[in-house]
């Protein structure tokens, strides 16, 4: 199994967001320090922001932030938004289904059952176990409160102003 890129920059644009609380974040901000398409970033960001994960302001002084507490943001709900919306196998998906197999396969029985596991477990997991006593990843994200559009990051390329 593998997530798709736009799971992955959801989680990406969350932990951001979670790791510079109480500050509106701009996207640039976001694109330089996870190594990211603007473009691919804004269709992320959009979705994040419909199913009410993030909140969006817009004019010169807009961005995002969190809609709610890291503790309240569950990774599965995250990857479900995302993930959910694919057909896992062909057998999935009734409507182009064209698979000669469907009628005596078990496969699809066996993956039903792996990915309700794997979605049970990281339905353990939220938004605030991914960021809290995470030196490393707070090194990478964290914005210097000082300099606007600034990445803290010691080391990175990501280190310039938006």
């Amino acid at each position: 199994m593998r997530l798709t890129t736009r799971s992955n920059l959801a989680m990406r644009v969350l932990m951001f967001c979670a790791v510079n609380p109480n500050r509106i974040v701009r996207k640039h901000e976001i694109a330089v320090a996870c190594n990211a398409s603007e473009n691919h970033l804004a269709q992320v960001v959009n979705t994040l922001a419909q199913t009410g994960f993030i909140q969006t302001h817009r004019g010169r002084a807009g961005g995002l932030e969190l809609a709610r507490a890291p503790a309240k943001i569950g990774v599965g709900d995250v990857l479900r938004s995302f993930e959910g919306i694919l057909p896992f196998a062909e057998c999935f998906d009734a409507k182009t289904n064209t698979c000669p197999l469907s009628q005596a396969c078990l496969l699809r029985e066996a993956l039903i059952d792996a990915l309700e596991a794997f979605y049970t477990s990281l339905d353990r997991r939220t938004l605030a176990d991914l960021i809290e006593d995470n030196a490393a990843l707070e090194a990478i994200l964290h914005m210097d409160k000082g300099a606007r559009g600034r990445i803290c990051a010691v080391g990175s390329t990501a280190n310039r102003a938006s």
